[in-house]
């Protein structure tokens, strides 16, 4: 890819262009194009098996693809997992896997440990405390012995105490309940707010909608609806095929 490339999608904190892999030479993702603009919440949302994860582990570079992934400037697609997040591309992976046998505030640190910077990450962690206070009462507990919503918080803090460009989130309201999936909604727009970008990707394609900024819709690997979520959550066929009204 030419530097001209790169510059011309210096706008779009991620880029996505015509991305396609799978598994085993079984194709799961189809020319798949998205953007995520700094600061702001989008949603990619869909059923089960749409493609959603698969596409995840191609931007974190866990799976192999064709096409561009640019992250900032920066070409994604020659980097490994770990030179992804480096740069900057951090996810909070779906069922959490938290370290169960260390404390809360050793897995929030544990989310930091690429950084230099101390007392930015001294910072950072009142600023979970301040986000989460469920987080900071439990500090010193056990992170297996929370609550699936604890659990979910401490991944969430753990993602941002890396300081990322791009948040990705997979699956987060999964097995929680609908309050607790609203309180973290609540959280996404706070740490937007703050000049944090967040790739949201949810089966609960009404609660994802309802805090995001914009929305892409997967269909068998393929993106099949996009635009603001309010046009969205309006448009007749993304409300027959997937909220059922």
């Amino acid at each position: 890819m030419t530097m001209a490339a790169v510059a011309d999608k210096k706008d779009a904190m991620l880029s996505v262009r015509n991305v396609s892999g799978g598994y085993g030479g079984m194709p799961v993702l189809n020319d798949v194009s998205l953007e995520v603009y700094p600061a702001e919440i989008v949603a990619l949302v869909g059923s089960n098996g749409a493609g959603k994860t698969t596409l995840l582990r191609a931007l974190s570079r866990v799976l192999a693809c064709t096409g561009e992934i640019i992250l900032d400037g920066k070409d994604l697609v020659p980097l490994t997992s770990d030179q992804a997040f480096s740069v900057g591309l951090v996810q909070v992976p779906e069922g959490r896997q938290l370290f169960d046998r260390m404390t809360v505030q050793d897995n929030l640190l544990m989310g930091a440990f690429q950084r230099k910077d101390k007392a930015g990450v001294a910072r950072d962690l009142d600023k979970m405390y301040m986000l989460f206070p469920k987080l900071s009462e439990r500090r010193r507990q056990l992170a297996g012995s929370m609550s699936g919503g604890e659990q979910q918080m401490c991944a969430m803090a753990r993602g941002l105490m890396a300081a990322p460009k791009l948040l990705m989130i997979d699956e987060m309201s999964l097995g929680l309940a609908p309050v607790i999936a609203e309180q973290l909604m609540e959280v996404l727009a706070s740490i937007r707010n703050d000049g944090v970008t967040v790739l949201l990707v949810e089966q609960d394609i009404h609660l994802a909608l309802s805090g995001a900024d914009r929305g892409y819709v997967m269909e068998t690997g393929r993106i099949v609806h996009s635009g603001s979520a309010k046009d969205l959550i309006d448009d007749p066929q993304v409300r027959k095929a997937y909220l059922g009204l």
